[in-house]
């Protein structure tokens, strides 16, 4: 019984830990900026049927 209330505690402390954790994280959408990304690429130039490795 003691085992089975240390794991129920575990894991309560965990999905607390867990929610307190991705709330200071600081993550949210972002728009893309687009000035920072690449306008063409390899598979840009790439021709149907053919595979470059």
């Amino acid at each position: 019984m003691i085992l089975l209330i240390s794991l129920l505690a575990l894991a309560i402390w965990a999905a607390v830990a867990t929610v307190v954790e991705l709330r200071r994280d600081g993550y949210r959408r972002v728009p893309t900026d687009w000035t920072r990304v690449r306008s063409r690429d390899a598979f840009d130039r790439a021709g149907a049927g053919h595979t470059y490795r």
